[in-house]
């Protein structure tokens, strides 16, 4: 999956060989094109000779880097068990005080659960296999009650990478898990359009159409993994990826039958009220895990998004960017939203640019993806530029002037 991703290699090279799986295939014709909008598969410009101050952004990152990511990741676990635990001991305590009690365990366990995704995101472009098998477990076990194993998890978001590597054109290459997504929010040209199907996005997120969550799992289950020869059971399918489902289900159903037990005798309830407790306790993990969804996957890939930033809303809307870095993290993260066109260029190379500001600073990654941006994602091919292409131009050129203005 990794070999079919934009940054892997000359994309448009005859001699490659295809895989048998077509889950590992980019679906182009015989003259290279995708049979969607037919264009060539496009090839990152990724810079070359690399100057000095672009190399840290393409620089594979350290061992250290990678066990620190994990430890991060393994930290939010923890603090997620220790906010449930801590939330039903108050509701002990403080009978009479619930919506005080709840808000104040729900408002900030909504905000560690889009960390939690932020921290996803971050590890599996570019540390993606834990030092410890368990840590597999505990990746975003909150976000529902049933879920794709870490390893499908990956595997479905390089699957979007391969398949949509310009942001306003989905599945463009193959099939891509998350287009029910982009379909609700870019099936028409009309405004008017929008206001029937721009609501159910929150809504389908909150129930589990999301990469972490229970009906997303289903949809990739009836994909992935391919039938064998003539329509029989994949070799590996009850060898390897039941084995690997079960495993992970079991350890999300045992989190979750903890908390059901943690809403009864500790609250003076019989076993059959577990689930006012439980379900309280999924409300605010969803609202969080929806959230951070929205984010990574809407706006980033919807054109309204994509004009608003190529006016380079820096420099006309900076508090915009002050309060959206406090939701989601920090600057760091906020480059995500900002650059996500550079991460589907590079998802192999750069990964993605929150990751890269953890360790080099938010603004120094900030001015070298505006580099990257200036230079080009693409090289030049001879198909006409995209409308995304169009927004990127516009942008990198505001962004050059105003770097400019401010040195002056």
């Amino acid at each position: 999956m990794k070999g079919i991703l934009p940054d892997e290699g000359d994309p448009n090279a005859k001699h490659v060989q295809k895989s048998n799986d077509k889950m590992m295939q980019v679906v182009k014709n015989d003259e290279n094109r995708s049979l969607k909008t037919n264009r060539l598969f496009p090839t990152p410009n990724k810079p070359d000779p690399m100057p000095a101050d672009l190399a840290f952004l393409f620089t594979k990152i350290t061992p250290e880097q990678m066990i620190y990511m994990w430890n991060v990741l393994t930290l939010i676990f923890v603090t997620q068990c220790l906010m449930v635990i801590g939330y039903a001991a108050a509701l002990s305590f403080f009978p009479d005080y619930w919506w005080t009690c709840t808000l104040t365990f729900g408002l900030p366990f909504s905000y560690i659960a889009i960390q939690n995704i932020y921290i996803d995101h971050d590890v599996m472009h570019g540390a993606t296999f834990p030092r410890y098998e368990w840590q597999k477990f505990i990746t975003h076990c909150f976000a529902d009650f049933f879920s794709l194993p870490w390893e499908e998890f990956v595997l479905e978001h390089n699957r979007h990478h391969a398949s949509t590597v310009d942001l306003l054109v989905q599945g463009e290459f193959g099939w891509d898990p998350e287009e029910f997504h982009y379909a609700l929010q870019q099936w028409s040209d009309k405004w008017y359009h929008y206001i029937l199907t721009i609501p159910w996005i929150p809504v389908v997120h909150f129930f589990g159409l999301n990469d972490t969550g229970a009906l997303f799992a289903l949809e990739w289950y009836c994909h992935f993994p391919d039938e064998g020869t003539g329509g029989k059971c994949n070799k590996e399918f009850w060898t390897k990826w039941v084995p690997r489902r079960l495993k992970h289900s079991a350890f999300v159903a045992s989190l979750w039958a903890c908390i059901w037990l943690l809403g009864t005798v500790p609250l003076g309830r019989p076993l059959s009220e577990g689930w006012r407790f439980m379900f309280t306790v999924s409300f605010f993990a969803r609202v969080g895990f929806s959230a951070a969804w929205i984010f990574i996957t809407n706006f980033t890939h919807s054109l309204p998004w994509n004009r608003f930033i190529a006016n380079d809303p820096a420099r006309t809307w900076p508090l915009l960017h002050s309060i959206m870095a406090i939701v989601l993290g920090g600057r760091h993260r906020w480059n995500e939203m900002l650059f996500h066109d550079v991460h589907h260029a590079f998802p192999n190379a750069v990964g993605t640019l929150s990751q890269r500001g953890r360790f080099h600073g938010w603004e120094k990654v900030h001015d070298a993806a505006a580099e990257v941006l200036h230079r080009g994602l693409w090289k030049p091919n001879g198909d006409e530029p995209t409308e995304m292409q169009k927004q990127q131009r516009k942008r990198s050129i505001l962004m050059r002037s105003a770097k400019m203005d401010s040195k002056m």
